[in-house]
């Protein structure tokens, strides 16, 4: 393979690249708009703990349609994920969720 070759294929790698990164960010993005429509997590009944981290809320509120959609959409993000500023998880009996405010560190 000549230099040119090499040189042309690296482009060519380059642009599949940034075409997959543009694709899958307007795909994160457009499924972000769905989320934030399908459920309000402010209409489910929280409740205030605490716990070793710190403060938290809590709900086990599994006849809410609310809730319903957060657990089903936790499901989909492997059981956490952050969500207007705050972070959800479900606890490992599976049907209590977590929440507090979403924790910004930094790398």
């Amino acid at each position: 393979m000549s230099e040119t070759e090499f040189f042309e294929m690296l482009a060519k790698l380059r642009d599949s690249y940034n075409d997959i990164h543009k694709a899958l960010g307007n795909f994160i993005q457009q499924k972000s708009k769905v989320v934030l429509k399908e459920y309000d997590p402010e209409k489910i009944k929280w409740e205030d703990k605490t716990g070793q981290k710190g403060p938290f809320q809590s709900t086990e509120d599994a006849n809410n349609p609310e809730y319903k959609a957060l657990r089903k959409d936790l499901a989909d993000h492997n059981g956490k994920f952050n969500l207007k500023g705050k972070f959800y998880w479900v606890f490992t009996n599976g049907s209590t969720i977590g929440r507090k405010p979403q924790c910004n560190r930094k790398p």
